[in-house]
């Protein structure tokens, strides 16, 4: 058992660094996902090895609520079964009493995709809430959530403020994850429609609208290149505003053709890779206006930024 390391992965790598401390990280879940370690040290189970597809587990996921201090905690296992599991989430509950959920992801695919599809709640609801803003969220295993909580409800206000939305338009946000943006965008608009590709995200979202009384989003399943083709051209529904905040590989070709066949007279790009950014914005400069990029510094300490551009369309 000498290679039971915890820690990252290096740089471009699937080599782990050990640490025992990192300054990005919430000190509170720092400490579960140390505690949990340790158990599995002492207990002597399994860790998976990439390179042979042997051993129980693979990682150690856990998330807070920066403002409701609710903490979940995912296990990712290559099997179905923790040894002394009943007794790791009692110890988990009588050191921690602000872990709300722990839940087992199965993952036993060769991938270097963290989550499994498979999760299984050993305790609690399975989801955590967070507050942002005036709005509640509730955050499950598999949906995205800013790691930096502070800084994304400035991020999200940013990103409102630049698409200066009145109460006539009709908002696309694309890529909406558990809803974040749409919710914050749907206080100053006539409609918004959210697309994600992760259905549990989307699940989540809809609860949200739920959870803060909002009636005036629409939350859709797919993938944002199929779900913005079938609004578009199925539903006839024509944006005013379109907001984008993609993956740090971008655009897809057809979203940006899309985007500029629809003509919205402003669009909104939040971005967490300036390579792909500067490459999109390059497809759209004939027939948009890049009014202004603003960077937010969502990961101090690091040399990663998120900008919001703002490009408005040409000749109004």
């Amino acid at each position: 058992m000498e290679n039971q390391l915890c820690g990252v992965f290096a740089n471009r790598t699937h080599e782990i660094i050990p640490i025992h401390k990192c300054l990005l990280q919430n000190e509170k879940t720092e400490e579960v996902a140390k505690f949990i370690f340790d158990f599995i040290v002492k207990n002597k189970i399994s860790i998976y090895d990439e390179k042979t597809g042997n051993g129980l587990i693979r990682h150690i996921v856990t998330k807070i609520g920066i403002n409701t201090n609710e903490i979940m905690c995912v296990m990712v296992i290559n099997g179905r079964q923790i040894p002394k599991e009943k007794e790791l989430v009692t110890e988990i509950l009588s050191h921690f009493p602000e872990v709300r959920t722990i839940i087992k992801n199965s993952n036993m695919k060769n991938t270097n995709v963290i989550l499994g599809q498979e999760n299984v709640m050993l305790h609690g609801s399975g989801y955590i809430q967070d507050k942002l803003g005036e709005y509640c969220f509730k955050i499950s295993p598999l949906s995205f959530y800013q790691v930096n909580p502070m800084q994304a409800e400035k991020l999200y206000l940013k990103g409102v403020e630049a698409a200066n939305i009145s109460k006539k338009d009709v908002v696309f946000d694309l890529y909406c994850g558990i809803g974040t943006i749409s919710l914050f965008m749907s206080s100053c608009a006539k409609r918004v429609y959210g697309i994600e590709i992760v259905k549990e995200a989307v699940d989540m979202a809809k609860e949200n609208a739920k959870l803060n009384q909002v009636d005036n989003v629409e939350f859709i399943a797919g993938d944002v290149e199929e779900a913005f083709d079938d609004l578009l051209h199925n539903r006839k529904i024509i944006p005013d505003i379109v907001m984008v905040d993609p993956p740090r590989k971008g655009l897809d070709d057809k979203t940006v053709e899309n985007i500029l066949a629809m003509r919205p007279k402003r669009l909104v790009y939040i971005s967490c890779n300036p390579a792909t950014l500067v490459r999109d914005l390059a497809k759209m400069e004939e027939l948009y206006t890049i009014k202004r990029i603003e960077p937010v510094d969502m990961f101090p300490f690091t040399s990663h930024i998120e900008t919001v551009t703002l490009l408005t369309l040409k000749n109004q």
